[in-house]
């Protein structure tokens, strides 16, 4: 099938969220137990972590991290909210810099001023998107950036979104129950595909829907760690403890370049692969053989790939014996995890 494709529907009664484009895989959520990304607390502050500039809260569902604290006091309070997801046995990652984040705009309690995104470049649209949300805004005292997606979009959805998230920020930022509370949920996989996926696409989401266009199975199968490349290659992608081993193998090619090949197919790949499986952390790849000369093509690639991703990630670069290290950001729970 060409075009993209949003498919929703329940897995073991979680929530499910699947992108296709042109009928391949390109993205995919899951609900897990944890508390979702955006997900606000208001913590109790712990101890230091002394020499690291991190602070340990009480939250309602553990212990949370906050990295970057300072002049905060054991016993205080602070509205934070979540990045992302822990490691197993640690603590959940927060920030103090909370945002209230919908489809078409992004509510900054601790950033005024009204802002745009920079892929909106009409001066006229521009200009009549500032008009807007100045005027929603008004006597707020928080910030607003409006998304790209509002460039497509009527004003009334523009600015009934601004509405519900200032109502949203404004109710959580004035809460003042005692002690540690969970104050607004983060988003489930079929509101963050409403979100964030906002490109033309055509929805299925009648029950039972995975099932029928088959993509439990093709779901499944993302738990085996051979990864098919174009060309005969293939990849195994394994998780570890400490970090996810990326490891690159020419198959049937015994070309003088079939190295290259099998690693420029897999960087622009990676992002994708890394993605539907959850992956995140430090990732480790060691690249089938090539000149060193070649390894300038070989960044290049997957510097092109991870810009297109929406998933942060860090290039760390090449290590003593050949393999190239990847930090990116736990934004999705590994999918071992959730279909165990």
């Amino acid at each position: 099938m060409k075009g993209r494709q949003i498919v929703l529907d329940r897995i073991a009664g979680r929530e499910v969220a699947v992108l296709l484009s042109d009928g391949e895989l390109d993205d995919l959520l899951i609900e897990a137990d944890e508390p979702a990304p955006g997900t606000i607390f208001r913590a109790v502050a712990g101890r230091p972590m002394k020499g690291q500039g991190g602070l340990f809260l009480e939250t309602p569902d553990g212990t949370a991290y906050l990295r970057g604290a300072k002049g905060v006091r054991p016993g205080e309070t602070l509205t934070v909210q979540v990045t992302g997801y822990a490691e197993p046995g640690k603590a959940l990652p927060v920030t103090d810099r909370v945002l209230f984040k919908s489809r078409y705009a992004i509510v900054t309690p601790g950033s005024p001023g009204v802002n745009l995104s920079r892929q909106i470049r009409d001066e006229g649209l521009s200009d009549a998107l500032l008009d807007l949300a100045a005027e929603a805004m008004a006597d707020s005292g928080m910030g607003l950036i409006l998304r790209s997606a509002s460039a497509g979009a009527e004003t009334e959805p523009i600015a009934a979104d601004i509405a519900a998230m200032r109502r949203a920020a404004e109710a959580v930022m004035s809460d003042t129950t005692p002690g540690p509370a969970r104050l607004l949920d983060g988003d489930g996989p079929w509101q963050l595909a409403w979100r964030d996926w906002t490109g033309p696409a055509d929805l299925v989401d009648d029950p039972g829907a995975l099932e029928a266009l088959g993509l439990v199975d093709r779901i499944d199968a993302l738990r085996d760690p051979t990864v098919v490349l174009p060309g005969g290659a293939y990849a195994f992608v394994e998780p570890t403890r400490a970090l996810v081993a990326v490891d690159i193998n020419t198959g049937p090619d015994g070309s003088f370049a079939a190295g290259l090949k099998a690693n420029l197919a897999l960087a622009r790949e990676l992002p994708r692969i890394l993605r539907l499986r959850g992956y995140g952390g430090q990732i480790a790849i060691d690249p089938a053989p090539m000149a060193k000369k070649d390894r300038r093509a070989f960044e290049a690639a997957l510097r092109a790939a991870c810009r297109r991703d929406p998933v942060e990630t860090a290039l760390a670069g090449w290590t003593p014996l050949g393999h190239f290290e990847l930090q990116r950001k736990r934004a999705r729970p590994p999918l071992s995890a959730l279909l165990a």
